[in-house]
């Protein structure tokens, strides 16, 4: 019989009382936020030169603030991930979003090279952290069975940032100033950060469980806490259904730990090695392409697109195509998928339902980078690497997206932890 179409009889609470039009309110903004690490990365890269000929230094300096860049991003989200997966989620996005527009604030403003160089870390700091809670966000509010087409959502957002970005810098730098830049970065983030402070929910099943025990203090909207305030009783403390929490200083060796299990270890150094393949192509776009093809910074701007298309297309469907193939595999082992209360991954090969689909596409990536290598040597027509950039966005990230759910699925406890712990081994060997 089709999973899908049995009811089993009631066995436990709901997985997450949210309304499907909150868990699409609360992905959204997820996904918004997703945009801002990738983004902060990759815009500043335009505004290398303007920035070293207006401060006096080399360019050489200028990319130190780039390997400093990346030693951050490769350290806060263990920090972040800890402390959303201990506080919450709400007070992790406050602080690393506080953070980060302050950093950007400091940089608009800087006129001098060490001020740039401590600013970008603290850059770094506020907006890599953010990546390891939006996933943890999907965990929390979506069952394994339709998880994957949610986490296509977040890493649509993450995807098309290293491919739009530049682009976006290189408009700014040319007509605004390398300034405009940090201007954006703190006019996106503030736009995001109101709506969430205001009507985004606390998520984290270890503050609010299922969503059905009430936030607290800092994990509360500010409409909840003032609609709360109105109808307040004679009853003062914490509602009786609140869950006790130790509050503890975050602590970064939890993300070590996860390196280090022989379950996951395996498949954080897999998913790195796709990471290199999909981060050298992009950080060589540029240089190949002027010396092949003596374009001009806007035009190598806008070859970035075809590849950020395929980036994005990548994180979308690869979403529809686990949950398609985790209703497959169940039915094929007449497996009952429970779409409100979860599923008991115990009793399911979730690693092959996420696994299976990766063999094809990463194939197929795999010999779409080989032919780009040919064409770039071979010096074709441009529309011959463009067009297998579109393929590499769309094989190889869409490849690195699925073990980021299976990543996920296999740490449902501290799921940010563990998007962190990959996050600091794709970095460490991004930064070597």
């Amino acid at each position: 019989p089709d999973p899908e179409s049995l009811h089993p009889v009631s066995s436990g609470p709901a997985y997450s009382v949210f309304p499907r039009a909150t868990k699409r309110w609360i992905i959204a903004m997820a996904a918004c936020a997703s945009f801002v690490s990738p983004m902060t990365a990759n815009i500043y890269f335009p505004a290398l030169n303007p920035i070293a000929n207006d401060l006096g230094v080399s360019v050489n300096l200028i990319n130190l603030t780039l390997t400093t860049y990346m030693v951050f991003q490769a350290i806060s989200p263990t920090i972040v991930g800890d402390l959303g997966d201990m506080a919450g989620r709400r007070p992790a996005f406050a602080v690393s979003f506080a953070i980060y527009i302050l950093a950007n604030l400091g940089l608009a403003l800087q006129k001098h090279y060490a001020a740039l160089l401590v600013l970008r870390m603290l850059q770094s700091a506020g907006s890599s952290g953010t990546l390891s809670l939006c996933f943890a966000v999907v965990a929390d509010v979506a069952v394994s069975a339709e998880r994957g087409k949610y986490m296509g959502f977040v890493g649509a957002g993450i995807n098309i940032g290293p491919a739009l970005s530049p682009v976006l810098g290189g408009i700014l730098t040319q007509y605004l100033g390398w300034r405009a830049i940090f201007w954006f970065c703190l006019i996106y983030a503030s736009v995001w950060l109101i709506p969430y402070l205001l009507a985004v929910p606390e998520t984290c099943r270890k503050v609010v469980g299922n969503g059905s025990v009430p936030a607290q203090g800092w994990n509360m909207t500010a409409v909840d806490y003032f609609s709360r305030r109105r109808r307040r009783s004679e009853d003062a403390g914490a509602p009786a259904g609140s869950l006790k929490r130790e509050l503890r200083f975050p602590n970064p060796v939890n993300a070590l730990r996860v390196v280090f299990e022989k379950d996951l270890a395996l498949l954080l150094f897999y998913n790195t090695m796709i990471y290199l393949v999909f981060i050298l192509i992009a950080a060589t776009v540029s240089t190949e392409f002027a010396d092949i093809y003596h374009l001009t910074d806007l035009q190598i701007g806008l070859c970035y697109l075809p590849y950020g298309l395929g980036c994005c297309l990548a994180a979308i469907l690869q979403g529809y195509v686990l949950d398609a193939n985790y209703r497959r595999i169940a039915r094929s082992i007449g497996f009952t998928i429970d779409y409100k209360r979860g599923d008991d991954l115990r009793n399911f090969p979730i690693e092959k339902a996420r696994i299976l689909p990766v063999y094809p596409i990463l194939s197929a990536g795999v010999a779409a980078v080989i032919s780009y290598g040919w064409v770039l040597q071979a010096e074709t027509n441009l529309a011959g690497p463009l067009v297998l950039l579109f393929v590499v966005g769309l094989c190889v990230t869409g490849s690195f997206s699925i073990l980021n759910t299976l990543i996920v699925d296999l740490y449902p406890e501290a799921p940010a932890t563990a998007v962190a712990a990959n996050n600091l081994v794709r970095c460490l060997f991004g930064a070597a």
